[in-house]
């Protein structure tokens, strides 16, 4: 069997920071392994951990700096990695669902996996749509927002457990192939042993261009455009009144006469 999970690195950006354009100084950006694919990847190296035969591939879209990221998945138990990433990608904007769908699709192609585990959104971006878009790209069936997960031994199904609205649960038997999103609190997340981070070292990281897995990236229908970036006003704020309790009822007193709530 085998398992595919596909993982993207966020950005984290502190307390502190300045736009550049359209983007945000890199100096106050930080990156890490997205929170939700994180446990996707958990739950594919437990799936190894239970069985026998079974292979975990790791796929990213992702400049050079991202292997860093990857590597940490293989260091908790993923066998073997994949990055696709070339000039024509970094000249994008914006790479929408529609857009990383199509490009993982053709991993997926060349991969035939038994299996395709995704987070259920990006901690950045947040668009919670690649998964959905990347099953009806390869036409998988599909499962979003999995909180718990049994493969058959047979290799054929899958019983999904989704929590919906309204406290509903739901379980469902999902044939295989499939692409699932995962849900955070599926799994708890291992860290990466020493051993596991030294051991990734050496795992297989494939590199590989738009050209090599046959996709034209001028062809392509990129449906978002970023036009603008800004830090939004703040809406709201607040008036904190020390003292005790009559010198605070004065002091809100004199707030709202000062608003024109109530006479002064």
């Amino acid at each position: 069997m085998k398992v595919l999970v596909t993982v993207k690195e966020v950005a984290v950006v502190g307390d502190e920071f300045e736009l550049d354009g359209l983007g945000i100084d890199d100096r106050y950006l930080t990156y890490e392994l997205n929170e939700w694919d994180d446990y996707a990847v958990e739950e594919a190296v437990q799936l190894a951990e239970a069985g026998d035969d079974v292979e975990v591939v790791v796929a990213t879209i992702g400049p050079e700096r991202s292997e860093e990221t990857v590597r940490q998945a293989l260091a908790k138990g993923a066998d073997r990695a994949i990055r696709v990433w070339d000039d024509s990608l970094a000249d994008l904007d914006v790479l929408d669902p529609a857009t990383k769908a199509t490009l993982l699709a053709a991993v997926v192609a060349d991969e035939d996996p038994d299996l395709v585990l995704t987070g259920v959104q990006g901690g950045d971006d947040a668009y919670g749509a690649t998964g959905v878009a990347l099953a009806r790209e390869v036409d998988y069936a599909w499962a979003a927002v999995v909180n718990d997960l049994d493969v058959g031994d047979d290799h054929e199904t899958a019983a999904v457990h989704r929590e919906l609205e309204g406290g509903v649960e739901e379980l469902t038997d999902v044939d295989l192939p499939a692409v699932l999103t995962i849900q955070t609190g599926i799994n708890d997340p291992r860290y990466a042993s020493l051993r596991g981070i030294r051991q990734a070292q050496s795992k297989p990281l494939d590199v590989r261009t738009t050209d090599d897995i046959g996709i034209d990236v001028a062809a392509l229908d990129d449906a978002l455009t970023l036009t603008d970036v800004y830090e939004p006003e703040t809406e709201s704020d607040a008036t904190v009144f020390e003292g005790d309790a009559g010198e605070t009822a004065d002091q809100l007193g004199d707030l709202l006469a000062d608003k024109g709530v109530v006479d002064g």
